[in-house]
């Protein structure tokens, strides 16, 4: 019987080509991309393999317990059991879903076949959207938008994160303006989360949220993302009920599958963007995508951490048999 063997555990600094600014976290400036790898490995040598993004050294410390709740005879195909243990790390406060597409790694290894294929999937190619993860003033914008259409790309999601609305409102109105017939455009507000170690950034209200939907309605935008903060659940079905454009969010809801179920039953989102690595692992993911199908309401997968989410999350997106155009986050 094959089982879980040994476990590797890396801290990862890589240098970027160029600083990057993402405005979730405001103040920063990143000259090298950090992460954590991690590598089971089983008794008969097949290797999973996954990685996650890090803040500091958060994670170093949990070498130990990985290894305790993973290599100790456990079946890498009893993905039930193995996301099981990622909760009881999880209980005691330190979420690591990214984990668990590592063992989906040994199984599609076992099988011999790309994973989406051994989750059902069979089209292999994803229409892709670029993602701009750093603020940008209305001129170079508009600079990036016709980059990005030069490039082949047709939809181009960009970021507003202004103390005055009126502002953010102005930069939509005008790169969506600018490219109309020829390039959608979508909107990420940033606003699920707040990273604030470093600098204050704004809230958004219900009230402001829905000023804001009604703006990107009026200039024909694609779809407006985490407008509101992502636990905000009545809210944000207050406002994807109100919206004329479809509201999107989901992707750093790290209950997984309950949370995600209720959010989906309240209609919280139009657009459900998943992230595989924080939101409950591969198998929760597409439990969600078919949910979503059901619900009739789309689902997309959504990453920006790393290669390994990028393609593990591209994995999950084909296997799920939608074809909204996925996240290339291209910048």
């Amino acid at each position: 019987m094959q089982v879980i063997d040994r476990v590797e555990l890396y801290h990862v600094n890589a240098p970027l080509p160029a600083p990057f600014s993402p405005s979730w976290i405001p103040g920063l400036t990143r000259t090298i991309v950090s992460f954590y790898l991690v590598r089971f490995i089983t008794n008969d040598g097949i290797e999973g393999w996954s990685g996650f993004t890090r803040s500091g050294r958060e994670r170093v410390g949990i070498g130990h317990t990985v290894a305790d709740l993973f290599s100790w005879g456990q079946d890498p195909e009893d993905i039930e059991k193995l996301s099981e243990r990622i909760h009881i790390m999880a209980v005691g406060g330190n979420f690591n879903w990214w984990l668990e597409p590592a063992f989906w790694d040994i199984n599609a290894k076992n099988a011999g076949l790309p994973l989406y294929k051994l989750l059902g999937g069979s089209d292999n190619r994803l229409r892709l959207y670029a993602s701009s993860g750093e603020l940008r003033d209305t001129g170079a914008r508009l600079e990036e938008a016709e980059a990005r259409f030069a490039d082949g790309f047709d939809t181009m999601k960009i970021r507003v994160h202004d103390w005055n609305e009126k502002v953010d409102i102005e930069h939509i109105s005008d790169v969506a303006t600018h490219m109309q017939g020829r390039m959608k455009i979508a909107v990420d507000c940033n606003q699920a989360f707040r990273l604030t170690a470093l600098s204050d950034a704004p809230l958004w209200s219900l009230d402001r949220a829905k000023r804001f939907a009604d703006a990107a309605a009026d200039v024909g935008l694609a779809w407006v993302e985490e407008p509101l903060f992502g636990d905000w659940h009545e809210e944000m079905a207050k406002l994807t009920a109100y919206s004329r454009v479809p509201i999107a969010g989901g992707g750093l809801h790290v209950l997984g599958y309950p949370e995600l179920k209720r959010l989906t039953k309240m209609r919280c989102y139009n657009i459900y963007q998943l992230d595989a690595m924080f939101a409950g692992g591969v198998k929760q993911c597409l439990d969600v995508a078919r949910l979503c199908k059901k619900e009739g309401v789309d689902f997309s997968s959504h990453t920006w951490i790393n290669g390994f989410g990028f393609i593990i999350n591209a994995h999950v997106f084909a296997a799920s048999g939608l074809r909204r155009t996925w996240c290339s986050n291209i910048r």
